[in-house]
């Protein structure tokens, strides 16, 4: 290990580097290069570098803190100026787009299957990373528990190899929506995405000026209020992984009915996407080169090939079905990450308007995911 690295234990410079690989992020965006990357990209690079030259740890209590926490929390400082009336109509096309890439996923799973020994436990893997890729990592253990995959070295290998797959993936989804040549086959939404973008930014610049603080604070505080209630509801209720959803439809409730408050809270957004930034910062710091290579080659090049159909089959259908690129990167994402990152990302590429339909796309993977994994287990055992 190197001299100068950074424990686990140590979290205070471990939360500095986090907010300085956002901050670092956030300013290379400027740029014309950073620009076309995003600052997403560009954070979770950075950070992913950092980790995998040890300097910082892959696994902390800190970056358990951003996802159970701040994520959270962001959520209704996103969502401040959300309208609940179009909901529906946003949210449509994205769905299809999320089925699509669930049937992708299923397709990809049963070629992988075929082609690589994964030996005996092979029925129990692929029931596994199916429900991986079609609601989430949180699908992750509660489907090995289900389909009886108890091997810690296995498990351990395969969370390696999800993880180090996914950054890769999130970069390839991050940088299709700049692909000229790509984007141009693909039907545009102007009245969702490029106006809702226009509108951000055209709040952003006028109230950036001077830092609204009381503005700030109230936004915060409710934001917080919202995460309490929601994840009391949860355990109140015992549904598991519903908090987020719960947050969700509260915090578009509250931008509906008191639309003059919210539009005051100004701030919120750009607290919001740090939060964000913050998250891809950890997301590049849990990818570990070295952990993949000791314990699962193998299980990594499985990952690929689902993922692969999956965007193929995706892209491919999605272009037929008349859907655009931004609905169809997200709902990919809402089906390889959940709602979490499917809604940093819809922020990140400031497409507020999808950030709704990702959450709900996320939230009905996670719901099914599991189900439809141990489907395709008990299939090919």
């Amino acid at each position: 290990m190197l001299a100068f690295s950074i424990t686990a234990e140590q979290t205070w410079a471990l939360w500095t580097v986090l907010l300085a690989c956002a901050a670092f992020g956030l300013w290379a965006e400027r740029t014309t290069l950073g620009s076309k990357l995003s600052g997403a990209i560009i954070t979770m690079l950075t950070a992913f570098a950092l980790s995998n030259l040890s300097i910082i740890p892959s696994t902390a209590p800190s970056y358990e803190i951003v996802w159970s926490y701040l994520v959270p929390l962001a959520i209704p400082l996103l969502l401040v100026n959300a309208d609940l009336r179009r909901i529906i109509s946003e949210s449509g096309p994205t769905m299809i787009a999320f089925i699509i890439g669930a049937c992708g996923t299923v397709l990809g799973v049963l070629l992988a299957w075929s082609i690589l020994p994964l030996g005996e436990n092979h029925w129990q893997l692929a029931g596994v990373f199916t429900a991986t890729y079609i609601g989430g990592s949180m699908n992750y253990i509660a489907t090995a528990k289900a389909v009886g995959l108890t091997d810690s070295n296995l498990l351990t290998a395969g969370m390696a190899a999800d993880n180090l797959m996914m950054i890769i993936y999130f970069l390839i989804l991050f940088s299709l929506p700049s692909m000229y040549r790509l984007r141009s086959r693909y039907q545009e939404r102007p009245d969702k995405h490029r106006l809702a973008t226009e509108v951000i930014l055209k709040k952003e610049s006028q109230t950036g000026e001077r830092i609204n603080l009381p503005g700030i604070t109230t936004a915060l505080a409710l934001s917080l209020l919202i995460c309490t209630l929601g994840f009391m509801i949860e355990k109140r209720f015992a549904f598991q992984g519903s908090a987020i959803l719960i947050i969700t439809l509260m915090s578009l409730i509250m931008a509906t009915l008191f639309r003059s408050l919210m539009n005051r809270l100004d701030g919120s957004l750009e607290t919001g996407t740090l939060f964000m930034q913050i998250f891809f910062a950890t997301i590049g710091a849990s990818a570990n080169i070295h952990t993949v290579i000791q314990a699962g080659p193998l299980l990594f090049g499985f990952a690929a090939i689902i993922l692969l159909v999956h965007l193929v089959v995706l892209l491919t259908v999605g272009r037929f079905a008349k859907l655009s690129l931004p609905e169809l990167v997200i709902a990919s994402n809402a089906n390889t990450g959940g709602p979490t990152t499917a809604a940093a990302m819809a922020a990140a590429r400031r497409w507020h308007a999808l950030m709704v339909p990702a959450i709900l796309c996320g939230t009905l993977g996670y719901a099914s995911g599991n189900f439809i994994g141990i489907a395709m287990a008990n299939l090919l055992k």
